[in-house]
């Protein structure tokens, strides 16, 4: 396939949005990388590396580097969003503005807005209605991705036009992109399995082995598939790359910074400082208090969820925690299952 150069502004320069704007360039589309930080936007202009998110791979030199966001956007009809969850609402409304007629705006953030437990294609949609909104989600660190190790994702959208178009940007040897016309499933998978990857950080933090993990593994796709079901999801998606395959990697990777967190507040460290220690966002901490309070008010089960919440927010012991989990009453193991 020929690969038809574009320019597109990345907005954000952790990990994930270097890794994406390294994938893009060496597509051959040039690519304008904005950088929030003046340090880090000075630093990489220099090394031409991203030294503090992504270090040991190289820039490629059709990547302009901007710490002007007009001049990052101005007019683009491509534009990727690869900062956190919680930022992508107010990074949305600054964009808003420079985007010319139906942009394609590509969100390749995982989460649910804490204050109103939306899903970010609703909270870009509010911001940018003129746009057409593309999901990039799935089973990828960044760290792999900039060094083209073979990885695999989907891209969802309410427009699959759009959706094929991204799919065509990003596809690679080392890259398959697959498209998913449900949007609220891939949406929900990605944003969901950050609690189930800290919870399982947790359970490696205080000892546990395997067998506790693929429980936690396993009735977390149960959890995350029934909330999403109750918004309107497909639940054969939850079995698929932004379900379960976006779940194992997430939950069995140092690379997850939402593991590595639960590892440290398992061994007893405080939630702040344990999500400090980090460096980076830890989303799945946000989305956890955004998904007990949307789960509580549609009235549907999510135990992790719940527990997590109450080490999170409420400062109960992880391993009472646990023990709770494994106490609750008697069930069958498929009642209400409809994934399969």
């Amino acid at each position: 396939m020929r690969i038809i150069p574009n320019t597109i502004a990345v907005i954000g320069a952790g990990s994930w949005g270097t890794a994406l704007a390294v994938l893009l360039a060496k597509n051959g589309h040039q690519v304008n990388l904005w950088v929030y930080e003046r340090e880090d936007y000075q630093a990489i202009r220099k090394e031409r590396e991203n030294t503090r998110y992504l270090p040991g791979v190289p820039i490629p030199s059709n990547v302009d580097v901007y710490s002007d966001l007009k001049q990052a956007v101005q007019d683009r009809k491509l534009i990727l969003l690869a900062v956190p969850a919680q930022a992508v609402r107010e990074n949305a409304r600054n964009i808003s503005p420079f985007t010319g007629e139906n942009p394609i705006i590509i969100n390749a953030a995982k989460g649910l807005e804490e204050k109103t437990h939306k899903r970010l294609s609703q909270v870009i949609g509010e911001e940018i209605p003129h746009a057409r909104i593309v999901v990039l989600s799935g089973p990828s660190h960044a760290e792999e991705v900039g060094r083209d190790i073979p990885t695999t994702v989907a891209c969802s959208s309410e427009d699959m036009a759009a959706a094929e178009q991204v799919q065509d940007l990003f596809m690679n040897p080392s890259f398959r992109v697959y498209t998913n016309p449900d949007l609220i499933g891939v949406e929900t998978g990605g944003a969901l399995k950050n609690i189930i990857a800290l919870a399982a950080g947790i359970s490696d933090g205080l000892g546990y082995g395997d067998n506790t993990k693929a429980a936690l593994m396993t009735r977390g796709v149960y959890e995350i598939a029934r909330l999403g079901q109750a918004l309107g999801a497909s639940a054969l998606t939850f079995a698929g790359l932004t379900g379960i395959g976006d779940l194992i990697v997430t939950c069995t990777s140092m690379h997850s910074r939402n593991r590595r967190a639960g590892i440290l507040i398992g061994q007893g460290r405080a939630v702040k400082e344990a999500l400090s220690e980090i460096g980076m966002v830890v989303e799945g901490a946000a989305t956890c208090k955004a998904a007990y309070e949307l789960a509580q008010s549609l009235n549907v089960e999510m135990p992790i969820t719940e527990q997590l919440y109450r080490i999170l927010y409420e400062g109960k012991e992880a391993a009472a925690a646990v023990n709770e989990l494994m106490l609750r009453d008697k069930t069958h193991e498929s009642e209400k299952l409809e994934i399969m």
